[in-house]
């Protein structure tokens, strides 16, 4: 027994005397004779300073349940970061890949290779550890006592009979605590959560310092400490020292306890694991029970055999299954090459249409194997949803609105070039991105149809030049907010960077909530600083760089996203009839030395209906300012959009508008 755990058994010694003393002396109706022996005073003092150390024990061992503070754009932390959480498969329903990485809005093939396993389809056992990627980030938070705290945002549909408590501790295992939740959800009433809706989910995670990765400390691991962990156990789990743990976290730990783990990298996982973790004891304490206690020697040893039996079953049934699967394939093939040689007397349509089916076949299963969260559509099914793609069912270009069981969805209709994009999202998912749900090929012409999830009130274009007046000041700045943690996503959180290269307002679709989201990756392309010949884009948004010498780089989106909040500010097109870019009429006013001068020419460029909206000038010059460096015509100027990000979120306007209170500040004048 260690000397805390001394400390702590005897404190609690002392507890129960207290205890005692105060029951009888509340039960008693008689003091005089029910009233024990007064102790002496130095015993009374030394009772006291035991209580007090019980005190700061248990208040050490408590876990920050509000969430792990952090400071953004710190020079001695690097946030963002890619990072690990070791997640333990729960029965009955989280026992295979597939529902767990939907669970952490990652694809099934992120965790299984680092979690050491070969097969992604196969089965779990209850409580079989699993390493889980996830992009760790400083966030700004609602909250009198926190700024920002440390985390990774997981989006979760809820379901019947869930509340904030129950996701927290039972879906995602206590990576998260509901106290966190509550805050970075700060306007839902957690008494009346709505089914269906997608809430945010903060897990806990921290970021190697500059001294930790000086000291080759690449990951911190988040961990969730165990009924039956040790801090030595957790060390060797993961091929690290004891010391290593507790110079990060400190030393007292108690069961669901977050604990991260500092390593240079992953350890090896054992797939399957030969014992149940909730099994799993000490090397030690295992000797003493059974030296101490020789009738259980059969037991154990019984147990140790039908382990062994039943996980070697496991890899027999696991190896059969993996062979019917190969020899199904097979015989596919088999089958397909052989309708194509008795076809050989057919014409030659024939015959090209049986080779393109062929080929259709082989690339829907190349894809299928890729993406892996998406449901594949039978194309009678898309054809009866769209009313044979009827034209009063386009939503805009070859985009149709459909009704697939009763839920409405965009199917977008290409030829079969969507490989690339296909590949791109289904390593995006955040909640700022319009969603893939799945897709479906056309054998007979090679057409591609991509069903996304159908966002209600249209695009950001249409609501700007289309419905003047209709989006207020608070709206606007969400939007813009909403727009910048998309590109921020896709920008640093997916390996390789993926750069849109298509951002305009068009593709940008509001929600029923007015919530903004990312669509048409159409363009996108893995990978940056890149250079192509191939100039593809709209108008008033291009960037010079990519327009002139055909660079591909984040700034690129960057500088589209100036262009968008150039619109929000001004409501006019990104290019007018005469020709003339918004971006470069910006330039003109903000050029301008003289402050008084520069104020007067906003108040009157700007969107007219903003006149009317209690904003305050200083507000709309800090947008202006961050619209007029992104749209920079050099791109080694342009922020970043975590700047970018972290300019908005400073903005007082939008920190009133999403806490839900009123505020008031003075109507637009030029001073």
């Amino acid at each position: 027994m260690t000397s805390t755990n001394a400390v702590h058994i005897q404190t609690h010694k002392y507890d129960n005397q207290i205890l005692s003393f105060e029951n009888s002396s509340q039960k008693s109706q008689n003091p005089k004779k029910m009233l024990p022996k007064t102790p002496h005073l130095s015993e009374f003092y030394c009772l006291i300073l035991l209580l007090f150390l019980n005190i700061i024990h248990h208040s050490k061992a408590q876990p920050p349940t509000n969430g792990y503070t952090c400071t953004i754009n710190s020079t001695t932390t690097n946030f963002p970061c890619q990072t690990y959480l070791l997640y333990r498969a729960k029965p009955p329903d989280f026992l295979d890949l597939a529902s767990i990485a939907d669970v952490f809005n990652v694809s099934r093939l992120t965790i299984s290779k680092p979690s050491n396993i070969s097969n992604p389809s196969s089965s779990l056992l209850p409580n079989q550890p699993l390493f889980i990627p996830i992009s760790c980030g400083c966030h700004p938070v609602q909250n009198q006592t926190l700024k920002s705290i440390s985390f990774a945002n997981m989006t979760y549909t809820i379901k019947s009979g869930d509340t904030f408590y129950y996701v927290s501790s039972h879906i995602y295992g206590n990576l998260t605590t509901w106290q966190s939740t509550v805050i970075i959800n700060p306007t839902v009433d957690v008494y009346n959560l709505t089914i269906g809706v997608d809430y945010n989910f903060p897990i806990f995670c921290k970021c190697p310092n500059n001294t930790q990765l000086r000291n080759n400390v690449n990951f911190l691991v988040t961990y969730v400490f165990q009924p039956n962990d040790s801090l030595s156990s957790i060390a060797s789990l993961f091929g690290v020292t004891r010391q290593s743990i507790v110079d990060v976290n400190g030393n007292n730990f108690k069961p669901l306890d977050t604990v991260f783990v500092p390593i240079s990298k992953l350890v090896k996982l054992n797939q399957p694991p030969g014992v149940p973790t909730n099994q799993t004891n000490s090397g030690s304490n295992q000797t003493i029970v059974v030296n101490r206690n020789n009738d259980h020697k059969g037991a154990v040893v019984g147990l140790g055999v039908g382990l062994g039996v039943s996980v070697l079953l496991l890899v027999l049934v696991s190896g059969l299954l993996v062979y019917r699967e190969n020899q199904y394939r097979k015989k596919l093939k088999e089958r397909d090459f052989e309708v194509i040689s008795r076809q050989e007397n057919v014409g030659k349509g024939s015959e090209r249409r049986i080779l393109k089916q062929l080929e259709q076949n082989m690339l829907l299963a190349d894809v299928s194997e890729t993406l892996d969260k998406y449901k594949i559509y039978e194309i009678d099914e898309l054809r009866k949803a769209t009313d044979g793609f009827d034209e009063r069912k386009v939503i805009q270009g070859s985009v149709y609105k459909g009704c697939i069981e009763g839920k409405f969805y965009a199917i977008k209709k290409m030829k079969w070039n969507a490989y690339e994009e296909l590949k791109i999202l289904q390593k995006v998912n955040h909640g700022n991105l319009v969603r893939l749900e799945g897709f479906s090929i056309d054998p007979e012409d090679a057409t591609c149809y991509l069903v996304y999830e159908f966002i209600e009130n249209g695009s950001l274009h249409s609501w700007l030049h289309e419905n003047k007046g209709k989006l207020n000041w608070k709206t606007r700045l969400r939007i813009s907010t909403d727009i910048a943690n998309g590109l921020q996503y896709i920008h640093e959180h997916t390996r390789p960077q993926v750069v849109h290269k298509d951002i305009k307002s068009s593709n940008i679709l509001l929600d029923a909530k007015m919530r903004a989201k990312i669509a048409n990756f159409g363009l996108a392309r893995s990978g940056c600083n890149a250079i192509t010949m191939h100039i593809v884009g709209t108008q008033g948004y291009i960037a010079p760089e990519y327009l002139t010498d055909g660079i591909v780089s984040p700034k690129m989106d960057v500088f589209s996203f100036g262009v968008i909040l150039l619109e929000l500010l001004s409501g006019r097109e990104a290019i007018d009839e005469e020709g003339k870019v918004l971006w470069a009429s910006a330039h003109e006013i903000w050029d301008c030395t003289d402050e008084a001068e520069k104020v007067k020419k906003l108040m009157e460029w700007i969107d007219k209906f903003l006149v009317k909206e209690s904003c305050s000038v200083v507000a709309l010059t800090n947008i202006m300012n961050v619209a007029v460096a992104c749209v920079n015509k050099d791109p080694s100027k342009r922020p970043s959009m975590v700047d970018v990000v972290y300019a908005l979120c400073k903005s007082d306007d939008l920190f009133y508008d999403i806490s839900g209170n009123e505020f008031s500040t003075s109507p637009i004048t030029a001073r």
